[in-house]
């Protein structure tokens, strides 16, 4: 297995910048990378959902995997986010992030159709042991159904060395952290999704991280530290601030992608907000909405709640 730090704590999703004509903007990616670094995280993901991985080519998603490694030179942690529906596709894909230099392989869980349990185990199984000396994280998003059964992980984690983590996207989930914990004795890492809205909720169960969008990234970072430390009413009072931000922005998928760009750049990381068609066009009184939510951010950030 490769030597690699054990990932805990925040571990933002980093966007795909595009330009104007909505080619990949290499530059804007490196700044990107270079913002989770000074964000205090050990680590960063994409292309994943929260990176538009889904209107990239195969080429492309394995592009922004070499430049983010490239630009990280060790410094974080790179995951490799590897989704396809094709199960030799997404193999292709993972062993390609890995001769680039990805630290970990991650997976979503292929959900276009309802498949079998059976069928989902088969291909996960099937997928790690093609890259049997990289750490997996799996991720199931699954909105309106349930996620991986707890049967299934442990035959995952029985069977292959290298399933290390587990990311969980729904709401009232903590019971069921609580039963993979045991179950698993530990040893698979939970990470909470659906940009972070859940975590004060499910820190004290003993989850492992959470993986938000990178513009709130160095606060949640803040938030998941105090919390683990028993701060919890600093905690609660620096997680107000940046929830109405989180819980507006994920009310559709494509919302997201426009205020964290939004967000991004009124943090001066970003030049621009542009998203790959079909994108979401926010109406006047929402685009608005956003400005001022982001202006929340900014002001937190300067009250110096960081230090």
């Amino acid at each position: 297995m490769k030597n690699f730090r054990s990932l805990k704590g925040v571990v933002p999703i980093i966007p795909t910048p595009f330009t104007k004509e909505e080619e990949i903007d290499e530059e804007s990616l490196r700044n990107l990378v270079d913002f989770a670094v000074s964000a205090g995280v050990e680590a960063a993901c994409l292309p994943a959902y929260a990176s538009e991985f889904y209107k990239l080519t195969d080429e492309e998603k394995l592009r922004v995997v070499k430049i983010a490694v490239d630009q990280a030179a060790g410094r974080i942690e790179i995951i490799g986010q590897s989704n396809h529906a094709s199960l030799k596709l997404a193999i292709n894909l993972a062993q390609a992030n890995v001769a680039a230099g990805a630290d970990v392989i991650s997976l979503a869980v292929p959900r276009i159709f309802n498949l079998p349990e059976s069928s989902i185990e088969e291909y996960l199984g099937e997928f790690m042991q093609s890259i049997p000396n990289t750490p997996v994280l799996l991720q199931d998003f699954n909105p309106g159904g349930q996620s991986i059964s707890v049967e299934m992980i442990c035959n995952l984690m029985n069977k292959h060395t290298n399933f290390k983590y587990l990311k969980l996207e729904e709401p009232l989930c903590a019971p069921k952290f609580k039963e993979i914990m045991d179950a698993t004795k530990g040893n698979i890492g939970l990470f909470e999704g659906w940009g972070g809205l859940y975590m004060l909720e499910l820190i004290p169960t003993g989850i492992t991280g959470v993986m938000p969008g990178l513009g709130v990234s160095d606060i949640l970072q803040k938030v998941f530290c105090l919390r683990k430390a028993g701060d919890n009413d600093k905690a609660m009072r620096l997680f107000e601030k940046v929830m109405p931000q989180i819980f507006f922005s994920l009310q559709n998928m494509e919302l997201f992608h426009y205020a964290e760009k939004e967000l991004l750049m009124a943090r001066g990381i970003l030049n621009n907000s542009y998203v790959r068609k079909a994108s979401y066009t926010p109406d006047p009184a929402t685009a608005s909405y956003i400005r001022e939510l982001n202006q929340n951010i900014l002001e937190l950030v300067g009250e110096g709640v960081m230090q």
